[in-house]
């Protein structure tokens, strides 16, 4: 909305020397597109830009995850897979774009396999964490998989590790 302009895939194509690195590419050097979308916004969306559609969230450990957007066209939510102790304490669920659009968690057990996704965390440390807990505890005993979830401090490591 507002003074933003058209990112849609023919006005992409019609100003593509003006936020591709043809040099960059040509040369086989990294590109990065969000840079030159970037190049194309105003100075004061460019600066917005992170904070409404941010590359990654941090979590309570202090762990910044990288989101999954999905394709262009795709109403899919964006992805945030993130081990399940990393979140121990997080209430509420993150969202971007000023608030209004809910990110989707992948809530992965210590192997980094998935064990639920929701986008209530508060639901789920209520309703599915007791039932995930209990599959989950004996087969990851060095991780911690506390009763109280939400007291819990979150952890990136083992029980014995602290970290």
């Amino acid at each position: 909305g507002g003074d933003w302009p058209d990112v849609g895939e023919a006005a992409l194509i019609d100003r593509a020397r003006e936020w591709i690195d043809l040099d960059a590419v040509a040369a086989g050097r990294p590109f990065s597109p969000a840079a030159g979308l970037r190049a194309l916004l105003p100075w004061p969306q460019a600066s917005h830009l992170d904070d409404l559609v941010p590359e990654t969230i941090e979590v309570p450990t202090g762990s910044h995850i990288r989101l999954a957007y999905p394709e262009v066209g795709d109403d899919s939510p964006p992805v945030l897979a993130v081990k399940l102790q990393e979140c121990f304490g997080w209430t509420t669920t993150p969202v971007i774009c000023d608030g209004r659009l809910p990110v989707l968690l992948h809530l992965l057990s210590p192997a980094r396999r998935p064990l639920a996704v929701t986008d209530d965390l508060a639901s789920f440390w209520a309703n599915v964490y007791p039932q995930v807990r209990a599959e989950n505890r004996g087969r990851y005993i060095k991780h911690p998989w506390p009763e109280d979830p939400l007291t819990a401090t979150p952890m990136r490591g083992t029980t014995r590790s602290g970290r």
